[in-house]
């Protein structure tokens, strides 16, 4: 009887592994998982969105809107303001091109800095120059401070709408002027903040390919969320 009483003991102090007690795991993380407890640095005047719109590619404030030039700024200057408060009276710019409008020309002259102070260029030439750019998967923040999922997380949002070609001029492929959200039929050009991945130019921040499509849905099937990347013109 000793020996197999012995046993049984044995066996409830056991499991699969062998451990009487299973092993803490910690919980998984993400690049984004909430905001750095640090306050915003008091130049914050460049950041990638967070999230980007339901509309997909069509930004426009009202049906009578030419484009959505308006509204994506808007949605910056809303996105600034309520990460940090003390940036809301900036002149918040999209970096976005229309068939009439380059991105390059509406983001003021800089320099730039993302939320924790660093530059990520000193004027709209170092910005297009891919020497000095410093926009990459350790300074390419959102409004928040907390990093953007890229090519190598899960899931990979790295694609960031610009509508433009490496030298920040229209590329033609822009959503129909960021006035639609269709899933196919017109499309958008991309950029990978990251600077890796697939497409024409993977390495490209501003135009590394283009969507499936100007939906919601349609962004994320290529590597994205419909984010953009806000500068501060002022």
């Amino acid at each position: 009887m000793r020996p197999i009483l012995l046993l049984v003991i044995m066996g409830l102090g056991g499991g699969c592994g062998g451990s009487g007690s299973p092993a803490k795991q910690d919980a998984p993380s993400s690049p984004s998982d909430g905001a750095p407890d640090t306050p915003a640095a008091s130049n914050f005047s460049f950041f990638i969105t967070s999230s980007g719109i339901p509309n997909g590619g069509d930004f426009r404030r009202t049906a009578a809107d030419a484009d959505g030039l308006a509204g994506a700024d808007e949605f910056c200057r809303t996105k600034a303001a309520a990460a940090v408060p003390a940036s809301a009276n900036r002149q918040w710019r999209a970096y976005l091109s229309t068939t009439t409008v380059n991105a390059k020309d509406r983001i003021g002259t800089g320099p730039w800095f993302n939320h924790n102070g660093v530059m990520i260029a000193a004027s709209v030439a170092a910005l297009h120059d891919p020497a000095s750019n410093l926009i990459n998967k350790a300074n390419g923040l959102d409004e928040t401070g907390a990093m953007v999922p890229g090519k190598n997380d899960n899931p990979n949002q790295h694609d960031i709408l610009t509508g433009s070609t490496t030298a920040g001029i229209s590329s033609g492929n822009n959503c129909s002027n960021w006035t639609s959200s269709a899933a196919t039929g017109t499309t958008a050009q991309v950029g990978h903040f990251d600077r890796i991945g697939g497409g024409t130019d993977p390495m490209s921040w501003n135009a590394a390919h283009a969507t499936n499509g100007c939906s919601a849905a349609a962004f994320v099937t290529t590597g994205g969320r419909g984010s953009i990347y806000c500068f501060a013109a002022d």
